[in-house]
């Protein structure tokens, strides 16, 4: 006898989902920002001696690309609807921060996420990594190489399944079927 699909998935709380968090620092540098701002805006051309020449050291690392951390793609793919349900994949716990790992392969980063199927015969996990793929790709720099995976014992056909994910035809192919584009657009809805 079977289980049934998805009767009863773990389901995680939205407020227990990590998230970055400002932290007293990052406060302290955006009131510094504020303040100048405010300041510069009061300052006459008669009284340039009242400019700070700081400010345009900070200006320039203000202007560097804050750097993609796991956080960030933990954000991107957190809120993709869960194919079956009415859920996120992160509150089925389908993809959890910790098993996002970023790595700098020369000009290339490489992300890895590992995705852990609701129940170890998921029919819909290949679609699931898809429409983490699509997202992804459609939200990342071209510099970002991503490489999808079912967590190791998670599901009874993983080595079929990270084939089809990770194979750049099967892939295109997929994604020219208008009938997965359209679920992966469903799923892709609910995305911030």
């Amino acid at each position: 006898m079977s289980d049934p699909i998805n009767a009863n998935p773990t389901i995680i709380d939205i407020s227990n989902l990590p998230s970055r968090i400002n932290n007293d620092k990052e406060l302290d540098k955006n009131k510094q920002l504020i303040n100048k701002i405010t300041s510069l805006s009061l300052i006459s051309n008669e009284n340039p001696e009242l400019i700070d020449d700081s400010t345009s050291e900070e200006s320039e690392e203000d202007e560097e690309e804050d750097p993609i951390d796991e956080q960030e793609i933990f954000d991107l793919i957190s809120s993709i609807s869960d194919p079956e349900h009415p859920l996120t994949l992160a509150q089925l716990a389908v993809v959890n921060l910790s098993d996002i790992e970023l790595k700098q392969v020369g000009i290339l980063t490489e992300v890895l996420i590992k995705i852990t199927p609701t129940i170890t015969h998921c029919s819909l996990a290949t679609l699931i990594g898809l429409g983490i793929r699509v997202r992804l790709e459609r939200s990342l720099p071209a510099r970002f190489r991503i490489k999808i995976l079912i967590k190791e014992g998670t599901h009874q056909s993983e080595n079929q399944v990270n084939k089809q994910l990770n194979d750049k035809e099967r892939v295109a192919a997929a994604c020219e079927n208008e009938q997965l584009l359209s679920v992966i657009s469903q799923m892709l809805s609910t995305c911030k």
